[in-house]
């Protein structure tokens, strides 16, 4: 299998106000324990999905409902975006033998999915239940976790964005701003984080430095 055939994918969620706990937060006043202070419990959101080749990156692809709203990624709406998203982006590229990895995500690994997954790229699906399985507790193998998302988060909330759209906009802004040479940097380095772990038999990688 060639790193260089391979298109990685993931959402990832980007919050108005920059939030970036996943979990909800409560923070108690020093002064006085009976009064508290708290983050919004359902502060507003983005979650956007990408994926990442040697070609560029295919996206961003923002989640919304058929009224246009923000909402949260789960299995139908997944598979909507693969049918009529993904798949015809890839067809305008006209990318031959493309394998397809993605995480162990519930709405990514329900069995309509991988069934669509697996009559768009046969065998060459890496994913839990697909031909190829997902290596467990490897997010990090990913670029679009150790380059792209948190890339993206460090510049398009410089100018403290102020609505959901402004927020877009500059999500779409940076992604459409990597030139192909950083992301030439960025697979080579994912090139040789597998060569390392190939040649370790998969064990821990303190010897790994991830450079842009």
């Amino acid at each position: 299998m060639a790193t260089d055939l391979t298109a990685v994918n993931d959402e990832a969620h980007f919050w108005l106000n920059g939030y970036v706990n996943k979990q909800n937060c409560r923070i108690w006043s020093e002064a006085n324990p009976q009064v508290y202070l708290e983050t919004p419990l359902h502060p507003e959101k983005l979650t956007v999905w990408c994926a990442l080749w040697t070609g560029g990156i295919i996206g961003p692809y923002f989640f919304k409902n058929d009224e246009g709203h923000n909402v949260t990624v789960n299995g139908d709406r997944y598979r909507a975006m693969i049918t009529n998203f993904f798949i015809p982006e890839l067809n305008n590229h006209d990318v031959q033998e493309l394998w397809f990895q993605q995480d162990g995500a519930t709405c990514h690994t329900a069995r309509a999915t991988i069934d669509l997954l697996k009559d768009t790229f046969g065998d060459r699906l890496i994913s839990r239940f697909g031909p190829v399985n997902w290596l467990p507790r490897s997010c990090d193998l990913t670029p679009l976790d150790y380059f792209l998302w948190g890339y993206v988060k460090s510049l398009v909330y410089a100018d403290e964005p102020q609505t959901l759209d402004y927020l877009e906009d500059n999500i779409r802004r940076v992604i459409s701003d990597i030139r192909p040479q950083m992301l030439e940097k960025v697979i080579e380095n994912w090139t040789s984080i597998l060569d390392y772990i190939r040649a370790n038999r998969g064990s821990h990688m303190p010897e790994i430095i991830f450079k842009m």
